[in-house]
């Protein structure tokens, strides 16, 4: 039996990687993280959307210690998440130090436990909004380490890596899903479903992603084929 545990937020790439892996496991789990996110409805809209899509377990695991140490405007209520800007520079204060490093080791050592032989995650490295720990080169490492540390293959995979947003929402698409992906995921900042505030950077990317694919859907959904290899 294949099995896989999906690092699970409830939000547009999470979501995508999910059903994708639905049609190609046998067995799927998702792990979502509570580390005292700022828009915390995300672990409620998780924990709808793996039972609505038919994950065969959701474990939501506490993890409120990164809170403590990770300074961002994603865990702290007095630092503003920031409106998008296009000129913007360096690391962004939405970005929360060591998360996926902490997200990634957890999920290997439940997919341990459960004997699934990939760990999915849909971090992406062509619109990876200034975090280091959603490139590729970062994923690869880590994979390395962990499989070292505990002494059992285990594969990341990460089927948005190469993909642009509009590229996201036709693979979405392309499983027949996009109404769901765009009215019951939350990607938002400021912890707002579906099309969300349309200001936080998230919203933007998100928003300018659809419009991509609505105005130019036969050539970008080629291009998530010949990228991703289901054509």
């Amino acid at each position: 039996m294949k099995r896989a545990v999906v690092v699970f937020s409830g939000g547009q790439d999470s979501t995508t990687c999910l059903i994708q892996a639905l049609q190609q496991y046998d067995e799927v789990h998702c792990v979502t993280f509570d580390y005292g996110q700022r828009h915390r409805e995300e672990i409620d809209v998780a924990q709808a959307l793996s039972q609505q899509l038919g994950a065969r377990a959701h474990k939501v695991l506490d993890v409120t210690l990164l809170n403590e140490l990770a300074v961002s405007s994603l865990t702290r209520d007095n630092i503003p998440v920031p409106a998008y800007d296009a000129s913007a520079s360096g690391l962004p204060s939405t970005f929360v130090p060591g998360r996926n490093i902490l997200f990634l080791t957890l999920a290997s050592i439940y997919a341990y436990q459960v004997e699934a032989e990939a760990v999915i995650t849909g971090v992406c490295e062509t619109d990876f909004s200034g975090y280091p720990d959603c490139r590729d080169e970062f994923v690869k490492a880590l994979n390395h380490a962990i499989e070292l540390g505990m002494a059992r293959k285990v594969r990341f995979e990460t089927p948005l890596m190469w993909l642009n947003k509009a590229e996201t929402w036709a693979l979405a698409d392309y499983w027949q899903q996009l109404p769901l992906i765009r009215q019951q995921t939350l990607t938002c900042y400021n912890g707002i479903k579906g099309d969300g505030c349309g200001e936080c950077a998230a919203c933007h990317l998100r928003a300018r992603g659809l419009s991509d694919y609505q105005d130019h859907a036969a050539s970008v959904m080629a291009s998530m084929l010949a990228k991703t290899g289901l054509a």
